[in-house]
This record gives structure tokens, sequence and C-alpha cells, in this order.
């Protein structure tokens, strides 16, 4: 009997030294990514478990663990305000920020204040003269998409949007964007494509960025001059979990919505959804494009919303369980 509860106690030892011992990052991702395997692209597990939109396309992949799918036709189609996000990085990378910054102060042009009247396109009230530092200009880029600040911090930046448009499409080659083409900041242009695959790549790439990871997290904020409350467009952020990241819409463009969650999440404050350990929550990165293209702006995004929901609650119902017993 001695050396039974000897032995005993002995494995529990074990189990609870190696509950406790820490897994890096590359180990979980190893291990995520070996349990993932069958789930790849063209899985038939992936195919049945999760409910793929039957139009536009879409792709999910667990960062630094990999791909858990996509649909098929993979080409290059509008992409509407997802365009924005590039917009971002690009900023952010010709003017780095840490976390608490507010970043170098832009003035806004008379240009932008014009723009701002445009009843055709979403946009800003700035006014000409206006100075805000760049991490309220980001807000006002990304939470209400206005597409006048778009092309203000684009000519802020590079001297003019054409020139920031070629940083942008050079940024996507660096990503392996190879089916992606920026013709203006915006996104409102219908020439400015790219494939569900491509988003995926940039949205894994903004979510490493500490500001801009924090301004698409965040649902309304107030803005020096902005008369209101500055409003995020992303009604996904009320769903637990979901950190992120930008709607886009249009006529030609249809619903388009990149989304950022942490499956496994739910029951955590927004704060500690974004502040956790990788290895604790893997970040999921979900892509939906091409939703009821033709349609108004506004009846597009909701298909682009109702089919991001379903998926979203597919993967709360197996992938935590796969990514335990990865670890």
């Amino acid at each position: 009997m001695a050396a039974a509860a000897v032995a005993l106690l002995l494995v529990l030892v074990l189990s609870v030294r190696d509950w406790l011992t820490p897994v890096s990052d590359g180990e979980r991702d190893a291990r995520v990514a070996a349990a993932l395997a069958e789930l790849g692209p063209g899985s038939q597990r992936a195919d049945r478990r999760l409910p793929w939109p039957s139009v536009g396309q879409s792709s999910i992949t667990v960062v630094g663990a990999g791909h858990i799918g996509s649909t098929a036709k993979q080409r290059p189609i509008p992409i509407a305000s997802l365009a924005k996000v590039m917009t971002a990085a690009v900023l952010l990378r010709d003017h780095p920020m840490r976390s608490g910054d507010a970043g170098p102060t832009v003035t806004v042009d008379q240009r932008a204040e014009t723009e701002a009247d445009s009843a055709d396109e979403s946009s800003a009230p700035v006014r000409e003269g206006q100075q805000l530092p760049l991490r309220r200009m980001l807000e006002l880029l990304l939470l209400p998409s206005a597409n006048n600040v778009a092309r203000l911090l684009a000519r802020w930046d590079a001297g003019s949007q054409e020139a920031f448009v070629r940083k942008m499409n050079r940024t996507a080659k660096t990503l392996g964007m190879t089916r992606t083409t920026y013709t203006g900041a915006s996104g409102i242009e219908a020439t400015t494509v790219s494939t569900a695959d491509d988003q995926g790549k940039l949205a894994a790439h903004a979510m490493r960025q500490p500001v801009l990871r924090a301004v698409v997290a965040t649902r309304h904020t107030r803005v020096p001059g902005i008369a209101g409350t500055v409003r995020n467009t992303n009604r996904l952020l009320d769903h637990p979990g979901v950190v992120g990241l930008k709607t886009g819409s249009s006529t030609p463009a249809g619903g388009n919505l990149m989304w950022a969650a942490r499956i496994g999440t739910e029951g955590f404050s927004r704060s500690q959804e974004l502040s956790r350990p990788r290895r604790s929550s893997p970040l999921v990165i979900g892509v939906v494009l091409g939703q009821r293209a033709g349609t108004s702006p506004a009846q597009a995004l909701e298909a682009a919303f109702a089919h991001s929901e379903a998926l979203l609650d597919a993967l709360r119902k197996w992938l935590p369980t796969t990514l335990t017993e990865a670890r």
C-alpha cells in the first residue's frame, strides 16, 4: 500500500510539474499546427465543421499555428474600407509609436474639410487648420472609417495619395499578398482588390502592432474638436473574445469584414482579452469578403456580420478543445 501511495504521489507531482511548466510560444504553435493539420485548406473536416458562406470568399487562420481553411476561388475582388488597415499599417511603420504615445501632429488641410461634407462616402467632420495627434487620426480612420481622413493621412505621410499608394503596394508585396492591388488609401475605388487569404496575412501583421491593435478594439471614443462620440462600425466587438478588426462595404465590393478573436476567452473583460499571453488564448483571424455585392452597403455589411457570427459560433464549439489537446 505504501509503495502504491508513493507511486501515486509521484504521478501527481509530475503531472503538476508538467502543468506548471511554461510552454514556449514556439512549442505551443508547433503542437497547435499539428492538431490543425487535418483542418487545413480543402480539409473535409474543416468543410463540415465550418459554415462557410456560399458566395464571396472567406479565410480563417490561427496566428502562429496555421491556416484552418478558406473557400475556393480566391480571386482578387474589391475590398472597400478593409484597405484602411494597410493605410494604418504603413503609417505606423513610417511613424513608429509605443502603446501610450499620441504620435506626431497632423494638420487638417482644406481638401479634407471639403471632403468631410460628402454625402456619397463615410467621412469625419474635420476642419482646415485643426491639429490632432496621429493616434486620434487613426481612430477617425478606423472606427467611423473616414475616407477623407485616409486621403489626408496619405498626403501628410507621402506628399500625395499616389505616392502613399505605392508604399501600400510595396508593403503588400513584402507580406506575401501576391493577389492584392491598392489604388487608393481609403478603399472607395473598386479597383482596390484583394483576396480573403491575402487580407488574412495583413490582419495577422496588423495585430502585431500595439497601437493598431488597441485602436481596432476600441468601441467608441471622443476626439477633441469632433462633436459627440466616435463609434466603431464593427459591431462584432460586442461578441465575447472579439478584439478587432475592420469593416468595409460598398455596392461593388459588397460586405467585407476582417476580424480577430481570442477563442476561449468568454467571460473575460475586454482588457483581459487584450492582455492575456498568446499561449493562453490563441488569436484567430477571419476574413469574409464579397457578401451581397450589388445591394446597398448596409445590406451587404449585414450579411458579412451574419456569416462572421456563424463562423465564430462554430469555432467556439470545437477550436478550444483542439487547442487544449495540442498543449
